[in-house]
């Protein structure tokens, strides 16, 4: 203040001096003051050339000498959707949808290298998306979107690091095809379907044959084993009687042979309604014997 007040005095107190002295030097702090928005950055130019990059905050720059030349944005931002067409390696004709996202790193290099980026990243990517999906077959590019869409990103990265740019995302939409191919694929599902089927009724058939051959395998164990028990207690039973007969002499036969006749008499009287039974004359013998032997034995 104390040179302006000289300044005033020198010139005679001229007051219209004074006051475009003081313009000016408000003029002058006016633009040696730069305040930049948290979401963006300024590029400085001095004579046409690059000075500086003005982050956000309070920044000061030469009035007159220094003027932003550049106001970036570094938000991120979402190229438009494109579409474009790839032929896969098994020579199917399909169209990809794509969208990319980005933001600006290093705004000095964006603004001297590039005039359109967001045309220069859709070529970019509509270049490398046909070059990604020329390397692979339709069924890959169905099953392996997660891995397209990341050596996508990292080729378009690369193609774009020279710009000062960032890809955070690199998406596929959707992937469509020609409705030739569709009524091809449409046929390939429903034979894959039925073939699928027949699969499931040979299984079922099979794994019924299996249990029908089990169950009769079974039986038949069962029935041996049936057999085998009653052979043991038959060798058992005529152990008893070889014993027996041991132990006992002759006794012990007879004494069989009268219990088997009295056991056949007791099965011929057996039967519905009246009859008539015939014995032998010495059917009562039978019985005397067989009481008789019973008591030896005993003894």
């Amino acid at each position: 203040m104390d040179i302006v007040m000289e300044i005033f005095a020198a010139i005679g107190g001229n007051g219209i001096v004074g006051l475009l002295i003081a313009a000016f030097l408000i003029l002058c702090i006016f633009l040696g003051v730069r305040i930049v928005p948290q979401s963006e950055k300024y590029v400085v130019e001095r004579f046409g050339r690059l000075r500086s990059v003005l982050g956000p905050g309070i920044n000061f720059v030469i009035p007159f000498l220094d003027r932003v030349a550049h106001k970036i944005s570094i938000l991120e931002r979402q190229l438009p959707n494109a579409s474009q067409d790839a032929i896969t390696t098994d020579n199917v004709l399909v169209r990809v949808e794509t969208s990319v996202f980005y933001r600006i790193t290093e705004p000095e290099r964006t603004v001297y290298r590039i005039r359109d980026v967001d045309a220069a990243i859709a070529t970019t990517v509509t270049g490398i998306v046909r070059a990604e999906i020329g390397k692979m077959e339709l069924d890959e590019v169905q099953s392996n979107r997660n891995q397209l869409i990341s050596q996508i990103k990292l080729a378009v990265e690369g193609a774009v690091d020279d710009w000062g740019i960032e890809v955070t995302r690199a998406e596929i939409i959707d992937v469509n095809l020609d409705q030739a191919t569709r009524d091809a694929m449409m046929q390939q599902l429903n034979a894959e379907r039925a073939r699928r089927a027949q699969v499931t009724e040979a299984e079922g058939t099979k794994r019924s044959v299996e249990l029908n051959a089990d169950a009769e395998l079974y039986a038949v164990e069962q029935q041996a084993k049936a057999r085998r028990v009653s052979a043991d207690a038959e060798a058992y039973a005529t152990e008893v009687v070889a014993k027996a007969i041991k132990d006992n002499g002759i006794e012990a036969a007879q004494y069989q042979v009268a219990l088997k006749q009295v056991e056949a008499l007791a099965d011929i009287a057996k039967g519905d309604g009246k009859q008539t039974v015939l014995l032998p004359s010495n059917a009562l013998d039978a019985f005397g014997d067989a009481f008789a032997m019973l008591k030896g034995i005993k003894k």
